[in-house]
């Protein structure tokens, strides 16, 4: 048997290592080299550089030879990409043997050609890619800072603005690229907040005011603080929050040169250290105070009492700091006037109903997945939060149960079509619990332990009292941390219940909230802020007041231009008969809407 080769050019160099012990060779004679001896056969070459147009080597057999007959040439090399295409050797008998796989050294100017099973390390980059984009999808609750940064507490580094200045502390002062770029965003649906500061920046109503602020540190609270500067209002601000702050957002404001004391994920210490820091200042006194939850009153209650000779008002914008703020005037403590403006018209009415009625599915659907049709949930509490959570899981499918200690919201509740219970009797068989009381254990212990595996626990209301979360760190129960600011609590039988945002505010800790209608919010706060720096001495004494109704009725008409709507003007004679001033107010303050 005769085998002629001829060999191709490759578009790669193949080396292989052939032990002889693994190959009868052909001619006993054969040198290392591959010269040919006598008129034996010779192997296919090791390396082939022979030039040719052929893409394969070529193996031609003798017809006339009386072994097994040869495989075609497509049998010679392995198509099979698993095996990495390892060639085959004639023996001295004609029978075909493998040989051993190739290493291939593939040039840079190489045509790459992609298998058409990725490899593990393949799926576990587009795995990572994936996880990484869904990340970044987040808008304003997206995170742009690195994996080192993390590492050290904001509290160890020492950050300078553009400017110089040092007086913040917040994650990453290199991320005020990308906050301001959501700041601009936000500012495109808060036009009532940028129309107030086109029309009062001349005047500048705020002019000598010191605000000391302790809110959500948002894109959408960026435009009220850049809006209350623009009125002449020198800011200090802290979070009321420590899941809620936007880091990029809060950098932003630090190059603008706001004093900022807050990031996302702050430990109780931090917290109260960040207040600390935006009021205890050498040499600056603050004049108001914009509070949410009642924190940062407490913390200059508590540590700074003497501060309130010059404080002119409180404007507090949640039912928890509202309430803190009436305990303090039933008890004869509160010396300065408050503006309770989470129950002006426009906060309950468009950012309690509205707000939460859209924020609820986002933050539900961000953490966990879950499919909302037919799932059995249960809200406590049916005021305007309540009201808003409920609408939109039953336009989901969801099928829904209320509590309520509020005969009238009770009713109300009833009439929307909604099944009225006592949180014990459906605990077991519900698959979402949500909280939205502004009360405090409303989800003790015994409610956690008889809840159904794989219960979704959260709260809508601003303090994290509401659920009981203290009960759960005990040692028989394991934490496990599957995403960010969702946790799973094993029981020892394997029960796990699974907790948002550790029972903090779902929809600031885990997602976003509509910037339309915290822009009527932001108004009324800045409205609010006017009224009681500008108020003559005596106008208001040290108790709580609502918003007056011409201030809620102002706010509503610097939104409806978005809508291109049109108001209907009131005739002499309308005017007249109805008892009413023709631009307003239009409405006695004991209206309910």
């Amino acid at each position: 048997m005769s085998v002629q080769v001829v060999a191709a050019k490759m578009a790669e160099v193949e080396l292989k290592d052939v032990p002889s012990k693994d190959l009868s060779p052909i001619s006993p004679n054969a040198s290392k080299t591959g010269e040919k001896e006598g008129a034996k056969a010779e192997p296919v070459a090791a390396v082939s550089s022979t030039a040719s147009p052929s893409a394969e080597p070529t193996v031609r057999a003798d017809p006339s030879t009386n072994a097994t007959k040869m495989p075609q040439a497509s049998a010679m090399k392995r198509t099979d990409q698993q095996q990495n295409g390892g060639e085959a050797f004639v023996n001295q008998d004609g029978t075909v043997a493998e040989a051993p796989r190739m290493k291939k050294i593939q040039f840079a100017d190489q045509k790459q050609e992609f298998s058409k099973r990725p490899s593990k390390i393949g799926r576990r980059s587009l795995s990572r890619s994936i996880s990484q984009s869904s990340t970044d999808s987040y808008s304003s609750a997206a995170s742009y800072t690195d994996s080192s940064d993390d590492e050290t507490s904001p509290r160890e580094k020492q950050q300078k603005n553009s400017k110089g200045s040092a007086d913040f502390c917040i994650k990453n002062i290199k991320q005020a690229e990308f906050g301001r770029r959501e700041i601009e965003i936000a500012e495109q649906e808060m036009p009532a907040l940028m129309a107030l500061r086109k029309r009062a920046q001349g005047e500048k109503p705020l002019a000598g005011a010191k605000i000391v602020g302790c809110t959500h540190i948002t894109a959408q609270t960026a435009v009220l603080m850049e809006t209350l500067a623009a009125l002449g209002a020198q800011c200090r601000w802290a979070a009321c929050n420590i899941y809620s702050t936007q880091n990029e957002v809060a950098a932003a404001l630090a190059e603008g040169g706001f004093s900022v004391f807050a990031w996302k994920g702050e430990s109780e210490d931090d917290f109260w250290w960040c207040i600390d820091r935006c009021v205890n200042l050498e040499g600056w006194q603050p004049n108001m105070i914009l509070d949410d939850g009642g924190d940062l009153t407490h913390w200059i209650y508590k540590k700074y009492p003497n501060m309130f000779k010059k404080i002119k008002g409180i404007v507090e914008e949640s039912v928890t700091g509202v309430h803190r703020l009436y305990q303090l005037s039933k008890a004869g403590k509160l010396c300065v006037p408050a503006m309770n403006v989470n129950d002006s018209v426009t906060k309950q009415k468009f950012d309690n109903l509205y707000c939460c009625r859209e924020s609820i599915l986002d933050g539900l659907k961000r953490t966990t997945d879950v499919m909302f049709g037919g799932k059995q949930v249960v809200v406590c509490g049916y005021g305007e939060v309540g009201k808003g959570c409920c609408a939109a899981l039953k336009a989901m499918g969801s099928i829904v149960y209320v509590t309520e200690i509020d005969p009238i919201c009770a009713l109300q509740a009833c009439m929307d079509g909604f099944r009225l219970v006592k949180l014990s009797e459906v605990i077991r068989q519900v698959d979402i619990v949500i909280t939205c009381t502004g009360n405090k254990n409303v989800v003790v212990r015994d409610y956690l332990d008889r809840m159904k595996n794989g219960c979704i626990v959260c709260n809508m209301g601003h303090s994290n009292t509401e659920i009981d979360v203290a009960s759960l760190r005990t040692p028989e129960l394991t934490w496990e941390r599957v995403r960010s600011q969702v946790d799973h609590v094993i029981w020892p039988d394997g029960k796990r219940i699974v907790l948002l945002a550790e029972g903090r505010l779902l929809n600031l800790s885990c997602s976003t909230v509509p910037t339309f209608v915290l822009s009527i919010t932001a108004t009324t706060q800045a409205l609010a802020l006017i009224e009681l720096y500008n108020a003559p001495e005596g106008r208001y004494k040290q108790d709580v007041y609502l918003l007056p109704k011409k201030m809620d009725e102002y706010v509503a008409s610097l939104h409806l231009p978005t809508f291109d709507a049109h108001l209907t003007e009131l005739t002499d004679e309308q005017a007249k008969y109805l008892g009413l001033n023709k631009n307003g107010p239009f409405k006695p303050n004991y209206y309910r809407y």
